[in-house]
C-alpha cells in the first residue's frame, strides 16, 4: 500500500529533526518554502506538521512558525503516544536491532485466564509468540504477543522474526489505528532471567498494549518487558 504524500513529508521532516539537520529550538522552513520543496498543498504540509506536533517533535507558534522542540535522550527512547514497530524504534534511536523467536504457537484458544490477561473473548483462536529483542547485540526486551488469527492470517515464525507490522501493513493491508497502553513496573520472571542480560536488576519496565484495526477490532495484545536502565518512555501532553 503506497504511503500518503503527507506521511512521506512527515517522515522526511522527522528524519531531518532527528539527524540534527534542523537544530533544537530552530524554526522549521516556512510553510511556503515547504510547499515548494515538497510540491504539495498547504493542507498536506499542515497534516504532516500536525503529526509531528502530536509526537512532540515540534510546536506551532502563532505568527512565528513551527519550532523544533525535539531533544535526544541518552537512553533508548520509546514513545507511548505513537505506534511504532521494534525495527522503527531501533532505527530512530540509531541502534542495530535483531529479533529471536523463542516460541511460536499457532493453535492457541483463549480461555478464562487468557481473556482476563489480554481481553480476547473465550474461544478466540490466537497466535502466541515470545520474541527476544536485541539492541546492539544486547538482549534487552522480551515481547509476549497474542494475535487474532481471523485478522492476522498466515502468520509464521519467519515473519515474526522479521517484522509483523510490515507484514500486516504491506501484505495484509491492515490499518493499525489505535493502541491502548498500560505501563507498570514488575518483578523479573524466570523467562526474563533465562534470556536477558539483567545486570542485577530485579524488576522490569512493562508496557501492555491492546491494538485495534480500522474496523475497531482488537487484533493484538502485547506485553513488552524492558530492562529499566536502557529505556526512556516518552509522551507529549497538552493542556486543554
Amino acid at each position: 500500500m503506497p504511503k500518503a504524500k503527507y506521511d512521506i513529508i512527515y517522515q522526511d521532516i522527522k528524519r531531518k529533526i532527528e539527524s540534527g539537520e534542523f537544530a533544537f529550538q530552530e524554526l522549521l522552513p516556512s510553510e511556503n518554502t515547504m510547499v515548494t520543496t515538497y510540491n504539495c498543498s498547504r493542507n498536506t504540509i499542515r497534516r504532516a506538521v500536525s503529526s509531528l506536533v502530536t509526537e512532540g517533535y515540534v510546536q506551532t507558534l502563532h505568527g512565528k512558525g513551527v519550532r523544533n522542540i525535539f531533544k535526544p535522550v541518552e537512553q533508548n527512547s520509546f514513545t507511548l503516544a505513537g505506534i511504532e514497530s521494534f525495527k522503527e524504534s531501533a532505527l530512530r534511536n540509531h541502534r542495530t536491532a535483531k529479533t529471536q523467536v523463542l516460541c511460536f504457537v499457532d493453535d492457541l484458544v483463549s480461555d478464562e485466564k487468557i481473556e482476563k490477561r489480554t481481553g480476547f473473548p473465550i474461544g478466540s483462536e490466537l497466535y502466541y509468540i515470545q520474541r527476544l529483542r536485541y539492541l546492539d547485540q544486547k538482549a534487552l526486551i522480551i515481547d509476549h504477543n497474542y494475535f487474532l488469527k481471523s485478522v492476522v492470517t498466515g502468520l509464521t515464525a519467519d515473519i515474526a522474526q522479521n517484522s509483523i507490522y510490515d507484514y500486516l501493513e504491506q501484505i495484509l493491508n491492515i490499518s493499525i489505528v489505535t493502541s491502548k497502553r498500560t505501563m507498570t513496573v514488575e518483578r523479573v520472571t524466570e523467562i526474563d532471567e533465562k534470556y536477558m542480560e539483567l545486570n542485577g536488576y530485579n524488576c522490569m519496565a512493562v508496557i501492555s498494549s491492546q491494538t485495534y484495526n480500522d474496523d475497531g477490532v482488537m487484533f493484538e495484545f502485547t506485553q513488552s518487558r524492558h530492562r529499566p536502565d536502557y529505556f526512556c518512555f516518552q509522551d507529549t501532553a497538552t493542556r486543554k
